[in-house]
């Protein structure tokens, strides 16, 4: 483990059921449940864990943004709407590569890259 690195991430869920079955769907994610309001998320590139909350977070309100990588965004972006995500920013073009933005069944909003 590298010193002073980002080693762990908790994020709230208003839904931890809906969280899990959207992410495991569309990204593959697995899980480890510790009791019925946190589940520990495994395979995402970062070890973290959903947590029962009632809030939901996106950068409207000023929320840090979690940005996975995908491969393929056009296939990406389909996986999460076939999923019961709602795309909140179309793909667009950045320096260094395009990304979307969407809101998972839950109601946070996460972002996906690709070159």
């Amino acid at each position: 483990m590298e010193h002073h690195s980002i080693n762990y991430l908790e994020i709230p869920t208003t839904d931890i059921g809906r969280s899990k079955a959207f992410f495991n769907t569309v990204f593959g994610w697995r899980f480890e449940d510790y009791g019925p309001q946190y589940s520990c998320f495994i395979d995402a590139g970062i070890t973290g864990g959903f947590y029962q909350a009632e809030v939901s977070f996106n950068l409207e309100k000023g929320c840090p943004l979690i940005v996975l990588y995908s491969k393929d965004l056009e296939q990406t972006q389909a996986a999460v709407k076939a999923a019961g995500g709602a795309i909140s920013t179309d793909i667009f073009s950045f320096p260094g590569g395009r990304r979307f933005h969407f809101i998972e069944p839950a109601g946070n909003e996460y972002a996906v890259w690709s070159e």
